[in-house]
């Protein structure tokens, strides 16, 4: 058991290497020229939360002689170590690097997840990995980098590293902090929280427990005394959230989304409303219909940046579909993939410049998870899995060729 233990950290180990490779490659000659998460970071190392010069022409807030980055902040706090030490600018010229490290990461807490939930054949694990880094949209955000996409990459890291703890030791405090942070780096992950809280009831277990069961386990006394103590985990990412906006723009509850500078076509979209139906019809498109154009010149196809449909980029999602439904388990990770979408369909933003639907990226975790129950439930992962991952990995590869030619 041990040796084989040792194969599957080793064999982990060798993919995050990897594909860290690979990532950097794709994406070292692009320069997003946006990396404010590291000037807000250095501007939180001396008491500010603004930045001292204007980072772009647009997604910015002038007040005065003050730049206010919109996008929540966390990411900047994560960065604080990194800053504090090398610096801002030396972070913002080796953004390429760090970016390819942090989806690296998002590979290898995939790795440990699949080992969790119980996938036990190395090969199997490999391909969903492989999934996770290059049919999903975690490769092109890494290609493209910037504020925009490098607080994508810090969510997925927090929303995986919840999951890995839902199947380990299940610590409230660990849950609610990673929660708690991943809100303040994309905040329709807050959605997700109420299923966490359920998961982390006793009586959910996908083996013995039935659907009822799991939510009579509202009642129980542990499960109160565990849900008191993620709730207290999430308190200072709330009540940085409220003072980091009123600090800012006088409310509490003003983020900055409605207020950042925009492209006329944008503002328009946004005078329809910051979350409204209207935009359900745009963003239904980008997610499952958007098809690239038809080019008379290899390599053929041209995407227009604003979407690519989901069965084309990540058609393996479809595995999580065999999960096993007669655990409650299974049905929460559903519902919190569907809860976390809901908010971005009302979005306006849209996600451009974009090679599939990058925003989808915060329900991806969850429907991973299901993908490694469906293969944890079956022992295997056919060829038929394997050849739609190798398909959306050539789709994907697709978003390196064209990642600078928009």
């Amino acid at each position: 058991m041990s040796r084989r233990v040792g194969r599957a950290t080793a064999l982990g180990l060798v993919a995050v290497a990897a594909s860290a490779l690979v990532f950097w490659w794709s994406d070292a000659n692009f320069d997003a020229g946006r990396a404010d998460f590291f000037y807000l970071a250095e501007a939180f190392l001396h008491g500010r939360t603004w930045l001292d010069f204007r980072p772009g022409p647009f997604d910015v807030i002038e007040v005065g002689d003050r730049y206010f980055v919109p996008f929540a902040p966390f990411p900047a706090i994560a960065f604080m170590p990194l800053v504090a030490l090398i610096g801002a600018r030396t972070a913002d010229v080796l953004e390429s690097g760090i970016d390819a490290a942090l989806a690296a990461a998002a590979v290898g807490l995939g790795w440990v997840l699949l080992g969790r939930i119980g996938v036990h054949r190395l090969a199997a694990r490999l391909w969903l990995v492989v999934f996770l880094g290059l049919s999903t949209p975690v490769w092109w955000i890494t290609i493209r980098g910037g504020v925009w996409h490098t607080g994508q990459l810090i969510a997925t890291l927090l929303t995986l590293g919840c999951l890995i703890e839902l199947w380990g030791r299940r610590r409230a405090v660990v849950i609610g902090l990673f929660a708690g942070a991943a809100f303040l780096t994309r905040a329709p992950l807050a959605f997700a929280l109420p299923f966490y809280l359920v998961m982390l009831g006793p009586s959910i277990d996908e083996r013995v427990a039935s659907a009822s069961s799991a939510w009579r386990s509202i009642a129980d006394r542990q499960s109160i005394r565990t849900w008191l103590f993620l709730g207290l985990a999430l308190l200072p990412s709330v009540g940085f959230f409220l003072w980091y906006n009123a600090a800012r723009f006088g409310s509490p509850l003003e983020s900055g989304y409605a207020l950042a500078a925009l492209p006329d076509w944008l503002e328009a979209q946004r005078r329809a409303g910051l979350f409204s139906v209207a935009h359900v019809p745009m963003n239904v498109d980008y997610l499952f219909l958007h098809t690239p154009i038809r080019v008379p010149d290899a390599p053929f196809f041209k995407p227009d940046g604003l979407g690519l449909s989901v069965f084309l980029t990540s058609p393996a999602l479809l595995l999580a579909a065999f999960a096993d439904w007669r655990a409650p388990r299974s049905w929460l990770l559903l519902s919190a993939a569907v809860a976390v979408l809901i908010p971005t369909l009302l979005y306006y933003g849209g996600g451009w410049l974009q090679y599939g639907y990058r925003y989808f990226l915060d329900s991806i975790p969850f429907l991973f998870a299901l993908m490694a129950m469906a293969v944890a439930r079956s022992g295997r992962l056919s060829w038929r899995w394997r050849a739609l991952i190798a398909f959306g990995v050539f789709v994907n590869l697709g978003g390196v060729y064209w990642s600078d030619k928009f």
